[in-house]
């Protein structure tokens, strides 16, 4: 970022003291972020600094000391180890962490997005209506797959929020929602959905030579379409056409509980020739978006990038390695808002985009009870680091 949008011009009061409680799962990425507030409020001019309302502005640390100590049965309880009264208290929560375990009846047992969501709440109920303002940061909205409801089907999504917002938090904050509708769950309370297109952006201007920024040479591509709002927004910012897949479905049978994709057709202009920008919320597995770019290749399209937030790999990394190899895609980027195996960070064709930095922006204008409308349409960023790239400025 240019380095005057790291002084952000913060002046007003802060709502309450802050506070940062990162869950066990989201402690690297709450390290970091505080890294960040720490060094930005050392650093900042304020003739305010010295008033009440300021009290404990500056500190070595916004992290609160909180843990979830477990039974030998497996139950649990949160534990918050500080004050917490009067502060404006910041969640982080991974619900994908998996490399977390606990001892359940002497067997070793990985966490489920249920259990860290539990855990949450456990968190919440220790604050115990102490804290001034709660925020919850949770990167990937739980259970916000299930977003619609088809026949007898529970709403999962929906009712976590409800019971959130009953619990005493006031903010949500997520990542690239699986479908922002959701929210309509608490019409009356603070959601946003973030959206990473200036890091994903970023990561690949920094990391991948030789690109024409231009409709003749690029062009960007959903894979569904769900995810069209998303290309279309890095479209236009980026002055490229789009275009999309959509699913040819099978709605004559049903394998395990849908109906069967029969083939990705192709709606947009000629790919022939172009680098292409395949974007989307996640990768799961990876055989849809491994699918469409290898449609894509026998379109004779050129180089081909994806562009996902939250990266699971679900079905590991091996498929993915050959595709790489077969020069089906060329890089993933995803970003480090869910947890990343340390060989995902080793692969040759992994970028990735670090959030840290735009969380501590978003949690710092926020306790300052400032608008974050431009964190939230980065285009001016966008467009700012794709002339340094053009100019040959970036490092």
């Amino acid at each position: 970022m240019a380095k005057h949008e790291e002084k952000r011009n913060l002046e007003s009061i802060p709502v309450g003291a802050l506070g940062i409680i990162a869950l066990e799962g989201c402690k690297p990425l709450g390290e970091k972020v505080d890294q960040y507030l720490v060094r930005w409020r050392a650093e900042r001019e304020s003739e305010h600094k010295g008033s009440l309302a300021f009290a404990g502005y500056q500190r070595d640390s916004y992290l609160l000391q909180a843990k979830v100590p477990r039974f030998g049965s497996g139950e649990a309880k949160g534990q918050i180890l500080e004050s917490v009264r009067g502060h404006d208290l910041y969640i982080l929560v991974d619900i994908l962490n998996y490399s977390q375990t606990y001892s359940l009846c002497g067997h070793e047992n990985h966490m489920s997005p249920d259990d860290h969501y539990q855990d949450l709440k456990r968190i919440i109920a220790a604050v115990g209506g102490k804290g001034r303002r709660i925020t919850v940061i949770m990167p990937f909205l739980y259970e916000s797959r299930q977003h619609k409801r088809n026949s007898r089907e529970s709403l999962d999504c929906a009712i976590a929020l409800q019971e959130l917002v009953k619990m005493g938090v006031d903010n949500i904050i997520t990542f690239d929602a699986h479908d922002p509708r959701v929210q309509n769950a608490i019409p009356l309370n603070g959601f946003e959905t973030v959206q990473p297109a200036y890091q994903f952006i970023k990561g690949l201007l920094r990391n991948v030579k030789g690109l024409s920024l231009d409709a003749e040479h690029m062009m960007i591509v959903s894979p569904d379409e769900g995810g069209m709002s998303r290309a279309i927004y890095t479209a236009n910012v980026l002055g490229l056409d789009m275009g999309m897949f959509y699913k040819r479905r099978d709605y004559t049978r049903i394998v395990n509980g849908r109906n069967p994709i029969i083939a990705h057709e192709f709606l947009g202009s000629d790919v022939a020739g172009k680098d292409v920008i395949i974007i989307d919320d996640m990768i799961s597995s990876g055989e849809s978006m491994l699918e469409v770019a290898a449609a894509l290749k026998e379109r004779k399209a050129n180089r081909i990038f994806v562009f996902a937030t939250f990266g699971l790999f679900t079905s590991g990394l091996d498929v993915i390695d050959k595709a790489y190899e077969d020069h089906i895609i060329d890089r993933i980027l995803t970003t480090n808002l869910i947890y990343q195996t340390p060989e995902l960070l080793e692969r040759e064709w992994y970028i990735n985009c670090d959030l840290s930095k735009y969380i501590a922006y978003i949690i710092d204008t926020l306790n300052h009870d400032s608008s974050i409308s431009d964190l939230l349409n980065p285009s001016e960023r966008i467009q700012n680091i794709v002339a340094r790239y053009k100019n040959g400025e970036l490092d």
